[in-house]
């Protein structure tokens, strides 16, 4: 048989196949490519990753309040600082709960406490939770999310006041 009387079936098979497998070399070679190419650098605005909290006055002294949609606490110390804890544990990045009846962070995954100021209670944690940089305006607090500043140790410098 020759070439040009093949049955039009297995004709068709054939470039089937030889189209498929282009589409399949294109799309790797898009891949490929996308994984080399620079990011796009965007452009912030100035409030731009910023969470409003509130009212200074929502916060009681002594009060941590839970923001799942941006993840941390708000922490009001007693002397009415306020310090934006990130929520995620320093051991392995675990969600840390707030168990007010104890007055202090614990840990689920192995059991790491934390003060009030984020400071390690209890170990295997190393270092204390991160925190977020918090701003008061026009007495609303306000946190942002941009990065968490990673910590070695607590400092009343991390603490803003109204």
């Amino acid at each position: 048989m020759s070439e040009n009387n093949e049955p039009s079936r297995r004709r068709f098979l054939n470039r089937l196949w030889l189209l498929l497998g282009g589409v399949a070399i294109a799309e790797a070679a898009w891949i490929v490519s996308d994984f080399f190419k620079p990011r796009r650098r965007r452009t912030q605005d100035a409030d731009e990753g910023v969470f409003v909290a509130g009212p200074v006055t929502r916060f009681e002294a002594g009060s941590v309040t839970a923001f799942p949609q941006g993840r941390f606490y708000l922490a009001r110390l007693e002397d009415g600082g306020f310090l934006a804890l990130n929520r995620e544990c320093t051991h392995l990045g675990c969600t840390v709960p707030w168990v007010a009846e104890e007055g202090r962070f614990v840990c689920p995954c192995h059991a790491s406490a934390f003060y009030l100021r984020g400071q390690v209670l209890s170990p295997p944690a190393p270092r204390p939770l991160d925190i977020f940089p918090v701003r008061i305006e026009n007495d609303i607090v306000k946190v942002d999310l941009g990065a968490p500043t990673r910590r070695q140790k607590f400092s009343d410098s991390q603490v803003v006041r109204s």
